[in-house]
């Protein structure tokens, strides 16, 4: 899978993307990086790639020239047009829902946004998505764009170790995850579950299960209603109302 990122500050992806689980993924070809930035494409002398709003007001806007070309840069000679994602507070919420849908596309273009935002036209010329990571405003669009690169990345065939790593985690089923745990059994005199050291698996599936439940129901309630409950999910949660 391949991801380009047109940003201003590329050197901010590097120094989170080449290193830990996303990085090694990136050393052996199982996802493609590129962080491209768009100040090289700028048509001024000095580079610049903001100016001030049409009809006043504070702040600058990225103008749509340089991210036009940086984005030609990337699919020029393709027999296709990549998805292309652009970061604003105004997009719709990801969640990981959608990040198993992106994770089936082959190439995404991802746009960071700076300062005012970007000009409108470039938005309506490329912008296929526009996306947020929650109702709040920050400098930049790299650390969302960076956040949806490692909730898609790791889903990838070969990024984890095994799938379930994933499957079972938050959000992936609809569901919270169950509490984890490791040695030292006994820690500030708080013991392990016990059904979790009894090696039988039947009882600790159901024991996960349940905390998930659970653990859904006392913090996110609302993502119940998004989840196919079985009968006895059912009977587990009807004991709490």
């Amino acid at each position: 899978m391949r991801f380009d990122v047109l940003t201003l500050f590329p050197e901010m992806f590097h120094a989170v993307m080449d290193h830990s689980i996303i990085g090694r993924a990136k050393k052996n070809n199982i996802v493609e990086l590129n962080f491209i930035n768009i100040r090289d494409y700028s048509e001024d002398k000095h580079k610049r790639v903001d100016d001030y709003p049409y009809g006043g007001g504070s702040g600058m806007v990225m103008q749509p020239a340089p991210i036009y070309n940086a984005f030609a840069s990337i699919t020029h000679g393709l027999s296709y047009k990549p998805k292309v994602i652009y970061m604003t507070p105004q997009g719709k919420t990801f969640t990981q829902s959608f990040a198993k849908e992106l994770v089936t596309e082959e190439h995404l273009i991802i746009l960071c946004g700076h300062y005012e935002g970007v000009d409108e036209r470039i938005i309506e010329e490329i912008v296929d998505i526009e996306l947020s990571i929650g109702d709040f405003v920050l400098t930049g669009g790299e650390i969302p764009a960076m956040a949806v690169i490692d909730a898609v990345c790791r889903m990838v065939p070969g990024v984890l170790g095994q799938e379930e790593s994933f499957k079972e985690e938050s959000h992936y089923s609809g569901l919270l995850e169950y509490p984890q745990y490791t040695r030292p059994p006994v820690f500030l005199d708080r013991e392990v579950p016990e059904v979790l050291l009894s090696g039988h698996h039947a009882n600790i599936e159901k024991w996960r299960r349940e905390q998930s439940l659970l653990r859904t129901f006392h913090r996110r309630p609302d993502l119940l209603d998004t989840v196919l409950l079985s009968e006895t999910d059912n009977k587990i949660l009807s004991k709490l109302k």
